[in-house]
């Protein structure tokens, strides 16, 4: 049976049981279409990566005698539609059957839902094959309970891959959580190795985006992209990770500085999120480098705050998403309506954390989870921003954004949009935590000691106390925020009214500050 099999961008696993099968009447599918480019303004850096592991997928499946059809671009059958691009290619080629492996978003998902039952042949999808958990897994896992606390779930995974656990289903080391341990300040002195590099010349790709007209954010130095990806790049930096970074990582994964635009961050999560590398193959081989003797030890902590985020968070989070799309998308629970600054999308800012934060991000399509969280979210959330323009934002600027992980993120962790189902409360502070993990504040403009309201005072500091009295009523009965909003009660009304008149006008004319 003649059969069409349809492989998206962020399905490149070659591990995946079709290609264990009889090839011999089968024709894969590839495009690079502008209805995947434009439904948001994506990091130059985010369409070149896609369209090279693509384009290194097609040839794998090319290399092994294996038939598919491949539209660049500018191809000149390519209508830039997926749907539009599948019937013509079922007309031509006389498709007795089509077959998809299910896509992780649910705008993709429902698409080929909607096209599968218009059509007169057989079909049938399957599984990605990628991830630890099935998309009801984790609603099924909470099932009956109040709240869905990632960290039960995690545990439970630990439990049933054995990960890091001991005789009767307990915790190696005695501890199932080692978050406490993964808050430091990087000392400047702890040595960090220069990332894994593979300066690509893409000249190609970027000519082909100005000739076509796409529109992008972001820059990008053409002559030497350094982001894994094939499955080999991918490898080569788990690798790397393992024998060079593995060993800090939990101790400074929250910390920032202007010095360091990775810090001691492995840089995987493009290579799995396009399904180059598998979680259970990245697990296994970070455990294995820990179970090594030698030198350095690698402590517990490390490795157990690096597995956490990947059988724990990112199993969750995909969970999360398919539990609540597609209301999940529309949800601004604390009613916030205002627009992201500019300076987003340019890093032209004189706030040292957002200026540096914003430009990593620029020149690199990158930023770690403190940057998103405590940073460029925290004074989007401060700023009482639209959750729709802060998810527009994620989505388009970072290299590893796809909607399943980014949405659940930023509505749920960052923005509190979720009104708590992902956070039990803001994650929004003051100047002083930024202060706190990274050197930020040194050299900035604003003063972080200062937080009466003060011209040269750190904007946060305003922001932050605005913030929880704007929205006192909405945290109303949260355990999590009654010494906060304690203090908000007792603070000097007139020194209240000083922040609420610099955070106004914080808010209303960004481009001053």
């Amino acid at each position: 049976m003649k059969t069409l099999r349809l492989i998206l961008g962020d399905q490149l696993n070659h591990q995946h049981s079709w290609f264990q099968e009889d090839q011999e009447h089968v024709i894969y599918f590839m495009a690079e279409m502008r209805q995947e480019t434009d439904y948001v303004t994506h990091h130059i850096q985010k369409v070149v990566a896609f369209f090279m592991a693509m384009r290194d997928f097609n040839e794998w499946i090319n290399d092994r005698g294996w038939q598919s059809v491949y539209y660049q671009l500018d191809h000149k059958d390519n209508t830039q539609d997926l749907i539009e691009n599948l019937n013509k290619l079922i007309k031509e080629h006389k498709i007795e059957k089509f077959e998809y492996l299910a896509p992780d978003e649910w705008r993709l998902d429902q698409q080929l839902r909607d096209f599968c039952k218009s059509l007169e042949i057989e079909w049938q999808g399957y599984d990605s094959e990628h991830f630890l958990t099935k998309r009801k897994d984790v609603e099924k896992f909470f099932e009956g309970k109040k709240r869905w606390t990632m960290e039960y779930f995690y545990r439970d995974m630990r439990k049933k891959y054995d990960i890091m656990i001991e005789g009767d289903k307990e915790p190696e080391g005695g501890k199932w959580n080692y978050d406490q341990s993964n808050r430091k300040k990087w000392d400047e002195k702890t040595a960090i190795p220069h990332e894994r590099g593979f300066r690509k010349e893409v000249t190609e790709i970027t000519d082909l985006l100005k000739r076509e007209g796409v529109k992008t954010i972001g820059r990008i130095d053409a002559n030497n992209f350094n982001w894994p990806t094939t499955r080999q790049d991918g490898l080569d930096v788990l690798n790397y990770f393992c024998e060079y970074l593995l060993v800090h990582f939990g101790d400074f994964q929250d910390a920032m500085h202007t010095d360091q635009d990775y810090l001691f961050h492995s840089r995987l999560s493009f290579a799995m999120n396009c399904k180059l590398l598998s979680p259970l193959e990245v697990i296994k081989t970070v455990l294995s480098r820990f179970r090594e003797s030698g030198t350095p030890q690698i402590d517990i902590s490390q490795v157990e705050g690096f597995i956490r985020q990947i059988l724990g968070w990112r199993e969750y989070m995909r969970g999360m998403y398919w539990s609540y799309m597609p209301g999940y998308q529309t949800k601004n629970k604390l009613e916030n309506r205002n627009k992201l600054p500019e300076f987003y999308w340019t890093g032209e800012t004189k706030m040292n954390c957002l200026k540096h934060s914003i430009n990593n991000s620029l020149d690199n399509a990158y930023a770690h989870h403190i940057q998103r969280l405590m940073v460029t979210g925290n004074y989007a959330l401060l700023t009482m921003t639209d959750p729709s323009y802060v998810d527009e934002w994620y989505l388009g600027i970072y290299i590893d954004a796809i909607e399943w992980v980014e949405i659940t993120n930023t509505r749920g962790m960052s923005q509190w949009a979720d009104g708590g189902l992902v956070a039990t409360k803001p994650y929004v502070s003051s100047g002083s935590y930024i202060n706190k993990m990274s050197n930020y504040c040194k050299g900035c403009a604003y003063k972080v000691s200062k937080k009466k309201g003060e011209e040269d005072a750190c904007p946060f500091n305003s922001l932050y106390w605005n913030f929880l009295e704007e929205k006192k009523e909405h945290f109303k009965g949260n355990q999590r925020m009654n010494m906060m909003m304690a203090l908000l009660k007792k603070m000097d009304p007139e020194l209240l009214e000083k922040h609420q008149s610099r955070a106004k006008d914080v808010i209303a004319h960004p481009e001053r500050y």
